[in-house]
């Protein structure tokens, strides 16, 4: 299915090779936001969904994304112009390190859904293993681009695998990133750990929130947190 409908907007995803799926939605939705942020950053949009997810949950009058392939940047690009908020968000189709190398603006909020599989193994087509390979984008560049980029005030926001995350917390505190909340993902309540959602301030908080999610009780039976995260977005939910 190419299409994927949303309730306030949807989005075609035919020519991307990292799809909607749940990971992206957990981002979007789970992000804080509190800072009403009025500048977005999405780094390695894919489809646009995170970028058109905090356009709908927050006032950003400038939602910027970046997508280094080129038929994702196009469909994200198509995506954004055939939503309502099209006058709020733009695409640059570049890499992290060309954007940070003449950096224009401060952002309030700077998300993104990395590219982690961080094995040996490659998969058979190229366009699929840039989209999900971290050599395309090692999370200690995706950390100094957040210090660099965020502003004074601004919240920086990742999903990345559980088993990265005392790894990832560690090389944030070098660039004095450090925890405002964190989420740990289950698929179910019997699952290990799976991911962790992570945001960051520049003011450390030493009573920062930690917290977990579990998804589904059953097959497509889903927790009454995961709805509650999701039914503003979700057609079903």
């Amino acid at each position: 299915m190419s299409k994927f409908q949303f309730k306030q907007f949807s989005l075609e995803q035919d020519r991307c090779a990292m799809k909607i799926g749940t990971d992206g939605v957990l981002l979007g939705a789970w992000t804080p936001i509190q800072n009403n942020p009025n500048s977005v950053l999405d780094i390695g949009t894919g489809t646009g969904i995170i970028a058109l997810m905090l356009a709908q949950r927050t006032s950003a009058t400038q939602i910027d994304a970046l997508e280094i392939d080129e038929d994702a940047y196009e469909q994200a690009t198509d995506n954004f112009e055939n939503s309502s908020w099209n006058d709020r968000l733009y695409c640059f189709h570049a890499g992290l390190d060309e954007f940070v190398e003449e950096p224009e603006d401060e952002y309030d909020l700077i998300v993104s859904n990395p590219p982690f599989y961080t094995d040996d193994f490659k998969s058979a087509t190229e366009q699929r293993d840039l989209a999900r390979f971290a050599d395309a984008m090692p999370f200690e560049d995706l950390i100094e681009a957040a210090d660099l980029l965020l502003s004074e005030n601004g919240i920086f926001s990742v999903i990345i695998p559980f088993k990265e995350e005392e790894k990832f917390l560690a090389l944030a505190k070098e660039y004095e990133l450090y925890p405002l909340k964190i989420t740990r993902v289950k698929g179910t309540p019997t699952t290990e750990i799976k991911r962790s959602l992570l945001a960051f301030s520049r003011n450390e908080n030493a009573d920062f929130l930690v917290d977990e999610l579990i998804i589904e009780t059953a097959r497509h039976i889903y927790t009454s947190e995961y709805i509650e995260l999701t039914k503003d977005f979700y057609l079903k939910m």
